[in-house]
């Protein structure tokens, strides 16, 4: 919601941008650890009850949000879902995709969970915004600060609300994992620690690391994607909102093709693909030819960046497959990578805060996306060192 509503955000919480940066930044100092403790736990125990638990905390933190706390109560809540969202969601998530995939189709699962997540983000969105207009009583441009807050306090309780919902469903729908359950009790805390050191040794874990941090610097600066529509396009608060649901709309086309095109050919090759086309869109945004007149162009370079952004949601974690790591070690393989892969997590927010806030207007956003590009370049490096390295363990 602070990605599609973030001009709101800033307004309702009464925040900069660099104290808003500073909020995910305590999300992702909390999340860092919460990968490396939370990795093995996917490897022991079934993912349904982990994930499930997991949304049932994450809807209570709704709740406290929908009072408008502090900005310090703010910044715990962060760190909050920083733990909620990960320790014992993210690595089960991605093992139970695995599994489902099997050797052949990881690339087609992994589409399919990212197109999934970005239509549901899409409709997630739309809802909110929806809602934000429902219990709007006057027109944005007029509202009166209490008006927009009501409205969005609406937002977030009623999405809170599903998210519990769909934890209840976690439990009764998904089917248990036989070869989880099998294997559950004979994974000990020593075998968890032997499962780190053997993992820590393959070098495509690594490289990995490397790709999933530059990656995830591109999807970090999604979130200024709706500000960018309000103060340099001249969108309003509810259109620019709009743009911001759209582009997780692009992400379900994106994420399907993109896995059905990582199975004919490699998750590696699409990758450097990926790492191309954003560095494309970045140095257009960064150039400065993008004005409230080039509307054209601003959706081309908009759509540009998300597509490259977008294709490394499914690309992550289907190149395990290809990098040889074993299953039986996914889950803490998983909290490995997240664990150097999802820094920008805690950096992101921050710098993007500052370069905004200290170079206001579209001069902020060009530097953004400057070094976007620049991160970008060094993505594209270890994603061709790994492409190299994947061929040849596989001619081999």
């Amino acid at each position: 919601m602070a990605r599609i509503f973030r001009p709101t955000v800033l307004d309702v919480f009464n925040l900069t941008n660099l104290e808003l940066g500073t909020c995910f930044s305590i999300y992702g100092i909390v999340a860092f650890i919460s990968y490396f403790m939370g990795g093995g736990l996917a490897d022991k125990y079934q993912p349904r009850y982990l994930m499930a638990i997991s949304l049932f905390l994450t809807s209570l933190g709704g709740l406290y949000m929908a009072t408008y706390p502090s900005y310090f109560g703010l910044s715990m809540l962060y760190g909050y879902w920083g733990f909620t969202t990960i320790f014992l969601f993210w690595a089960a998530m991605i093992k139970a995709t695995r599994v489902w995939g099997g050797p052949l189709k990881q690339g087609i699962a992994f589409g399919l969970l990212d197109g999934g997540r970005g239509l549901v983000s899409f409709a997630f969105g739309w809802l909110g915004i929806f809602i934000f207009s429902l219990f709007l009583i006057e027109e944005i441009e007029v509202a009166t600060g209490m008006q927009r807050k009501v409205a969005y306090g609406y937002v977030v309780l009623i999405c809170s609300a599903i998210i519990a919902i769909i934890g209840v469903l976690l439990i009764f729908l998904v089917k248990e994992d036989p070869s989880v359950e099998t294997t559950s009790e004979k994974i000990t805390t020593n075998q968890l620690f032997k499962n780190y050191i053997k993992v820590i040794k393959i070098p495509s874990v690594w490289l990995l690391m490397v790709i999933i941090l530059c990656a995830y610097t591109g999807y970090k600066i999604t979130d200024i994607y709706s500000q960018y529509a309000n103060e340099v396009m001249g969108y309003d608060q509810r259109d620019a909102a709009a743009i911001g649901s759209n582009l997780l709309g692009i992400r379900i086309i994106i994420g399907i093709a993109i896995g059905f095109l990582a199975d004919k050919t490699r998750s590696s090759f699409m990758m450097m693909i990926s790492f191309a086309i954003t560095i494309l869109g970045a140095f257009l945004f960064a150039s400065g030819l993008i004005d409230p007149d080039t509307t054209l162009l601003f959706w081309f370079t908009i759509i540009t960046v998300a597509t490259g952004v977008y294709a490394f949601r499914t690309l992550y974690f289907s190149a395990i497959q290809e990098g040889k790591i074993s299953l039986a070690v996914t889950g803490t393989a998983v909290g490995l990578i997240s664990l150097i892969g999802y820094t920008p997590d805690i950096f992101m927010g921050p710098v993007i805060g500052v370069l905004l806030d200290n170079s206001p207007g579209e001069q902020g956003f060009q530097e953004v996306f400057f070094m976007l590009a620049i991160v970008s370049i060094f993505g594209w490096i270890a994603s061709y060192v790994f492409h190299h390295i994947s061929t040849k363990k596989h001619n081999i």
